[in-house]
């Protein structure tokens, strides 16, 4: 099994690190080759995505992945940034499917945003579709605008739009992910308004009418993004597109605590899949040794999971990490009084220990 480690820039070298160890003290046959990405990549060979590095993913049979970006590069060309390296890599290996569960563990209902009872037992997973939408159509640009309120103004401009098989795909997806949880979709659209999502609405009613043991709602993304605060415990399996799920995954992630607790995973076709936190590369706190990398951790428990074919893998670490939530071991995003403040090592180091039977 051929594992691709990307850590990429800010706390990203940090947290693989630890998952790293984790996967290692595991007992199976995993290669694991290292290669750079973001703007590690960018200082040592000039591009976010170099061509060694996209081969070495393409070949592998997952990716860990770190975190990339950092404020220093924010005024290179925008082909040059950090973030296209991801870009890059959900393109050019037809990951569509990205799983982002937000799971509140019982230790942390008092670290969440929300009161206890809102959120004790929630768990959501979020799917958003990743290769269409806003992000990757065409036209987009900048220029005159040739009509409207300020003609001859300075525009810019970026394009909506998603095809049937896109839709089609990416709702099987979280029809049959349902089947295997709570039997519920809730499929997140802004069809009142937007032409995309009315066919959106449409394609996946359709898609679920082969589903006849999954109850199918459709929600609004302004509703949901108030459900979500609301009601949280309403949604089990959540369906919608990239831009949207880019940002409900995001308000998901407080409900459970911290960003630094969701993993993700991004899978094509062929469940080779790309795992990483849903976090970003926290420049501000990069080489303090404070950052969480349990949601790193997690991530490679998923990649056991869903890429590797290694459920058992996956739940030992899983198991791990509720033992050191239970004995009270909190990096600084979690910490609470009364718990035990600990690193980034010593966190992943209690993983560890806590792996042994």
């Amino acid at each position: 099994m051929k594992i691709a480690v990307l850590p990429g820039d800010g706390i990203g070298t940090e947290i693989v690190a630890e998952a790293v160890k984790v996967l290692k003290a595991l007992d199976l046959k995993l290669e694991l080759e290292e290669a750079p990405v973001g703007g590690t990549a960018y200082d040592q060979h000039g591009h976010p995505l170099p061509e060694a590095t996209l081969k070495l993913a393409q070949a592998a049979d997952a990716v860990l992945f770190g975190a990339v970006g950092d404020w220093k590069y924010d005024k290179l060309e925008r082909a040059l940034r950090p973030e296209q390296a991801i870009l890059g890599l959900r393109k050019h290996m037809g990951l569509f499917a990205n799983f982002r569960p937000a799971i509140c563990y019982e230790q942390l209902t008092h670290a969440s945003s929300l009161k206890p009872e809102l959120v004790a037992g929630l768990d959501i997973l979020i799917i958003r579709e990743l290769t269409g939408d806003i992000y990757f159509g065409q036209p987009r640009g900048r220029r005159q605008a040739p009509d409207g309120h300020f003609p001859g103004a300075e525009e810019a401009f970026d394009t909506m739009r998603y095809t049937r098989p896109e839709i089609e795909r990416i709702a099987h997806v979280a029809f049959q992910a349902a089947q295997k949880r709570g039997k519920h979709v809730t499929s997140v659209d802004k069809a009142n308004v937007l032409e995309t999502f009315q066919l959106w609405k449409d394609v996946v009613t359709e898609v679920g009418q082969q589903y006849p043991d999954v109850k199918l709602d459709h929600m609004y993304v302004d509703n949901a993004a108030m459900q979500l605060v609301k009601a949280p415990k309403f949604f089990d399996v959540v369906v919608t597109g990239n831009m949207f799920g880019d940002i409900l995954s995001d308000e998901a992630a407080m409900l459970t605590g911290s960003i630094g607790m969701l993993p993700s995973a991004s899978l094509n076709s062929n469940r080779q899949g790309l795992y990483e936190p849903s976090h970003g590369s926290a420049p501000d706190i990069a080489g303090k040794g404070v950052a969480n990398p349990l949601a790193t951790i997690l991530s490679a428990a998923m990649m056991l999971r869903f890429s590797l074919n290694q459920p058992e893998a996956a739940e030992r670490i899983e198991t791990a990490v509720k033992k050191v939530l239970a004995q009270g071991l909190r990096t600084p995003d979690i910490y609470s009084e009364g718990t035990t403040k600990v690193g980034t090592r010593e966190m992943g180091e209690a993983v560890l220990k806590a792996l042994t039977p």
